[in-house]
């Protein structure tokens, strides 16, 4: 078997443009038949532009797609029938129930899942009789969701799929991301929460300026930082301290400002960290606070944009 034959999504070279700007610049994606694939990237980095071609929403400048091996070109029924499409933002009907909104999403499709077994998936059963507009806005998402499952679609699209979502909530969409998975279907999710890219993606693409600049499993990304802690100092008064100082610390792979603190990725928080106080006490400040913690995939998005992820959504 061909490596083609088992990708649900090849994009190679992908570009388009709106007059001057390049929203997406040469991209290349392969998301294998089966797993969960996470994008990732700031706002502009290009994410949704992609994602629209990809839906066969867009039509690119240049570069091929092809979705579950076909293109859209010549197969926009076939490949309709085969995809879920959950919209960042979606606006339904105030006025009729849940149950009559799925069964009306379900009548698009010639084959499908019973209306009954999605409200179950989603967990909207109490909720079935309820008008839409009665919903909260984690339930709201929740319908989204389902609408895009009903048709029992091999490849699904999630665009920011638990925004909105209180903790139990956001944990039972993991946990129905997990079932797809489970059975075979392939997932492109996008989101900004990183411990959720770390949770439920196979591999995670960073995106920035229209490019992917990193692509791996979360556990590789992490891993390619080198470090094995980051520290995070506060300090009484860092007025006078370069960056220079710190990255000359021992263990010290690099270092940051991150919001009004330092931020230090580390070999070795056994050495770094007497280094830094007595480097502090040499120079006339104190901690107000210290923390450390394992590496995360936020890290690597930070070392690799200079931004955080959140504070770009």
């Amino acid at each position: 078997m061909s490596e083609n034959s088992t990708l649900a999504l090849d994009v190679r070279g992908l570009v388009k443009r709106y007059g001057d700007v390049v929203a997406v610049d040469g991209l290349d994606l392969a998301v294998r038949a089966g797993e969960c694939f996470g994008l990732l990237g700031p706002n502009g980095a290009g994410k949704t532009t992609t994602i629209e071609i990809c839906e066969g929403l867009l039509a690119p400048d240049a570069g091929q797609v092809r979705v579950l091996g076909l293109d859209w070109k010549d197969n926009e029924m076939a490949l309709r029938e085969r995809l879920g499409i959950q919209l960042q933002e979606s606006q339904f009907g105030e006025k009729i129930t849940v149950e009559e909104t799925i069964r009306l999403f379900r009548s698009f499709y010639e084959e499908g899942l019973p209306v009954s077994e999605v409200l179950g998936m989603v967990q909207l059963e109490e909720k079935r009789r309820a008008r839409v507009g009665t919903l909260s806005g984690g339930q709201k998402q929740r319908l989204s969701v389902a609408c895009a499952l009903v048709g029992d679609p091999d490849l699904v699209f999630l665009d920011e799929p638990t925004t909105g979502l209180d903790p139990q909530s956001r944990r039972q969409l993991w946990d129905l991301v997990d079932g797809m998975r489970h059975r075979g279907r392939t997932i492109l999710l996008t989101t900004h929460y990183m411990e959720e890219a770390e949770r439920l993606c196979d591999h995670v693409a960073i995106v920035d300026k229209g490019k992917v600049i990193a692509l791996g499993t979360p556990r590789e990304l992490i891993r390619s930082l080198g470090a094995e802690q980051v520290v995070h100092c506060e300090l009484a008064n860092s007025d006078g301290l370069p960056l220079d100082d710190f990255r000359a610390l021992p263990g010290v792979l690099s270092a940051r400002v991150d919001a009004g603190a330092f931020a230090l990725q580390v070999t070795a928080a056994h050495e770094t960290i007497p280094a830094l106080l007595g480097f502090l006490d040499a120079r006339g400040t104190s901690l107000t606070e210290l923390r450390t913690h394992s590496p995360t995939l936020e890290d690597v998005f930070v070392s690799l944009t200079g931004r955080h992820l959140r504070e770009e959504s």
